[in-house]
């Protein structure tokens, strides 16, 4: 086994590119982080997410916080600044998108447990209170991580990750099904 080198890592993702991107949309409310901005445009743009709406609160490109971690990717994901984030998500349910928070509530499912149906857009709130509340009546499900030990939840970007590879996953599970 012989590891990749840089050159050679970035000839591959040069064809990644090329690929059409998944049914996946994401919409950060009142995210203060702009680190966690950063790390997920990478990350999405990692999962093939196909687009990014920046709501509330949160900041948008250009910056240099958040170029510090996308390194690059806001400049390829599709991306999109909406101030009020539940007419974002009384469209985006028109256009036939299932509304999916990553939220702790007395009706959420283990992520893992969890089978989008596609076109999906995945919320994700505040590092401190979560999604406001105003926006969980306009959601079709409620995720979440389970914590074990004294913390009661991941960083906000880690957490996102964690959950959109998992709703990427099961798109290509998807995928093979019907080929079958």
């Amino acid at each position: 086994m012989r590891k990749l080198n840089h050159s050679e890592i970035l000839e591959r993702q040069k064809e990644k590119v090329k690929e059409k991107r998944l049914p996946i949309a994401v919409i950060l409310n009142d995210i203060r982080s702009l680190h966690n901005v950063g790390a997920i445009f990478r990350t999405a743009d990692g999962a093939g997410v196909e687009k990014i709406y920046l709501c509330g609160i949160t900041g948008y490109p250009p910056n240099a916080q958040i170029q510090k971690t996308s390194l690059g990717a806001e400049k390829v994901i599709s991306w999109e600044y909406r101030k009020n984030p539940i007419e974002l998500i009384e469209s985006l349910k028109k256009d036939g998108y299932e509304i999916v928070l990553l939220e702790q509530a007395k009706e959420s499912i283990l992520y893992q447990d969890f089978k989008p149906s596609f076109p999906v857009c995945f919320v994700i709130g505040n590092e401190i209170s979560g999604v406001n509340e105003g926006i969980v009546s306009f959601c079709d499900k409620i995720i979440e991580i389970e914590m074990s030990g004294i913390k009661n939840s991941l960083n906000v970007s880690v957490a996102f990750g964690i959950a959109v590879y998992h709703i990427r996953n099961c798109f290509f599970k998807d995928i093979i099904k019907i080929k079958i």
